[in-house]
């Protein structure tokens, strides 16, 4: 095997190949970069189990003497590319199982793992995947994986529930004290699908979509999903189980509705947590809608001290006045999701779940649920 081909081609997409790379494993060989190198294309492998990425490279760059392929340590070989000087980098096979690795004043020789050791991975494609705009799935990504569960004891909950039926595709996560909906309208040529998605590997996927295409592609098979987008393929296991049907919990009838400044009600929240009690991420805060309009954000440590900030809703608040205490990390994280500079936080009552909406973000619903402080 021997190639050469411009370094800021190769390195960049050794970025993406890198992200599926495995860092604890008792299998070396998953810590790896596969290369396989074809006439006229570059082909690199990675996969850490839970997802694998492929990636082709056809640059004009590229110009190959011979063909083959090798397993190299991803870790080293990344650096490696990454701190190389020139404009064009050579890599070939030499004796003794070494990779040969010249570039400007450089030449370093790495020792390769054995390719025969790299598990054969199938890259399952459909004829008809179903298309989606790729701003619309990084909005799916960034608006609901925040909410997944970081506890492993009900796995099903780690993953975003994605579920496409006639012209709509909802994405949920939830993590039992707080859930993440997101709705978009969709053409009418997809399939039905209803899967569980890995939040991680979401988490992994919206890092690669950073390039402005327009689309992406998704093939779906009954124990993983692939995507495609550019020259990436970047495929992920589907978790097993039944998500837990959550159109029950989301209310829809509010007799008290609040508008806020999203801007100025984080502030407030933000300040408010800092004399809580507990520890930041589990800092508790009490909302109390006065007779007045005026809205109290509070919180209070007899061994620190006590916090009011006052904020003033945009419009006339409806409803009587209510108190409820909330989660400061919750409700932060999900004022982040909303692009809306103004939203609207809707009750039903002291003790059940509320709901935050966004003025110009249709389809979007963050759902909290209170937390009792006496």
């Amino acid at each position: 095997m021997n190639f050469t081909i411009n370094k800021e081609i190769m390195l960049n997409n050794l970025l993406v190949a890198q992200k599926a790379l495995s860092t604890k494993t008792p299998a070396p060989y998953l810590q790896g970069v596969k290369l396989e190198v074809y006439q006229n294309e570059l082909v690199m492998l990675t996969s850490n189990s839970d997802i694998s990425i492929k990636l082709s490279v056809k640059h004009e760059s590229l110009s190959v003497e011979s063909t083959g392929e090798v397993l190299v340590p991803g870790r080293y070989f990344v650096e490696i590319i990454r701190k190389l000087d020139g404009d064009k980098v050579a890599v070939s096979v030499i004796e003794n199982n070494m990779l040969r690795i010249v570039a400007g004043n450089s030449d370093i020789t790495l020792n390769m793992m054995n390719v025969d050791d790299f598990p054969q991975i199938e890259f399952l494609m459909n004829d008809n995947p179903i298309r989606l705009d790729s701003k619309v799935m990084r909005s799916i990504i960034r608006q609901t994986t925040f909410a997944t569960s970081v506890v492993e004891n009900r796995p099903i909950l780690t993953g975003v529930n994605i579920r496409v039926d006639g012209q709509r595709l909802v994405a949920i996560a939830t993590d039992s004290f707080r859930l993440s909906q997101k709705v978009v309208d969709i053409p009418m040529n997809m399939e039905n699908m209803n899967v569980v998605i890995p939040g991680r590997s979401l988490d992994e996927l919206i890092k690669i979509m950073e390039s402005n295409l327009e689309e992406i592609l998704i093939h779906l098979d009954h124990k993983s999903i692939l995507f495609e987008y550019g020259n990436v393929l970047f495929q992920s296991r589907l978790l097993d189980g039944n998500f837990p049907e959550t159109s029950r919990l989301i209310p829809y009838e509010f007799p008290i509705v609040i508008k806020f400044s999203k801007n100025d009600l984080a502030v407030a929240i933000e300040r408010a947590s800092l004399l809580s009690s507990r520890e930041a991420t589990a800092a508790i805060v009490k909302l109390y809608l006065r007779s007045d309009n005026v809205v109290e954000i509070t919180s209070n440590s007899p061994e620190i001290g006590k916090v009011v900030e006052e904020v003033f809703p945009v419009d006339k608040a409806i409803g009587i006045p209510i108190r409820i205490a909330f989660s400061a990390k919750y409700f932060l994280d999900a004022l982040k999701t909303f692009l809306s500079d103004q939203v609207f936080v809707k009750f039903t009552g002291e003790i059940r779940p509320f709901v935050i909406e966004g003025e110009n973000d249709p389809g979007l619903i963050q759902l909290i649920l209170p937390v009792r402080t006496e």
